[in-house]
């Protein structure tokens, strides 16, 4: 039976999955007009070599290191694109039933929007970048980092928000990633948001970073052609089509 959420710019949205088909969730919720429609994706099951579940076993099964955490966002103007994200992580996953979905509104970072994942998520780093945490924690980076923030909140010293006080801690102790775990860009820049194509090897992410997002080129008729590898994980009812759909309303 179709089921109604009600969205907001506004909302800030914490969803518990004890499973992808079993969620529970607590939410501060605001007034919100008529939203967009989404139909209800087909059920993805594990795979036979997937760790089992225990039933009940509920929030206590989110701290085994063997389940994926995922963080995205939840808000009304790019709400399309994190459905579309959602399905196409739990298509690509051997182990559905093993990913955490953390839905946050206003916007956070780790996976964003205008990425849809083509590969299995439990290989995948969850944005574009890798972190060695026990590290992280050794060296104190967190804190090293928010004293380069409060120094640019007074001074102002770079530009291009997150990156630069990662590069200043980490003083040339990084590596790049292969352009396989983060196809970005293919929004094209954020002035005209032009046409990219692929860049040449596998694929397990695809980023539409920059102006041009696949659902506003594919609804104005002048989609790009990786937009097409995107159109399969839209579920997106328009208001003119007659399938049955779970309302955000």
């Amino acid at each position: 039976m179709p089921s109604s959420l009600p969205l907001s710019p506004f909302l800030l949205f914490f969803f518990f999955f004890a499973s992808p088909t079993d969620a529970v969730f607590s939410s501060l919720l605001a007034a919100a007009g008529d939203g967009p429609r989404f139909t209800e994706a087909p059920h993805f099951r594990n795979g036979v070599h997937c760790p089992s579940i225990s039933a009940g076993a509920g929030r206590a099964a989110a701290c085994d290191p063997s389940y994926v955490h995922i963080a995205m966002t939840l808000d009304a103007h790019y709400l399309r694109g994190s459905i579309a994200a959602v399905h196409s992580i739990l298509k690509h996953s051997s182990c559905p039933d093993t990913l955490f979905f953390h839905f946050f509104a206003p916007r956070v970072v780790y996976l964003d929007s205008d990425v849809i994942v083509v590969d299995d998520v439990r290989r995948l780093c969850t944005g574009v970048m890798v972190m060695d945490l026990h590290r992280w924690r050794a060296g104190g980076y967190r804190r090293r980092i928010e004293r380069w923030m409060e120094v640019q909140r007074e001074r102002r010293i770079y530009e291009l928000g997150s990156l630069p006080p990662f590069l200043l801690v980490f003083a040339g102790e990084v590596e790049g990633l292969e352009h396989r775990w983060n196809q970005h860009g293919l929004g094209g820049d954020n002035l005209t948001g032009e046409c990219r194509r692929l860049h040449p090897g596998p694929v397990s992410l695809m980023h539409w970073s920059g102006k041009g997002k696949p659902w506003d080129r594919l609804d104005a008729g002048n989609p790009c052609p990786v937009d097409q590898l995107w159109k399969p994980y839209d579920l997106y009812v328009r208001p003119s089509s007659g399938a049955s759909s779970i309302a955000a309303t």
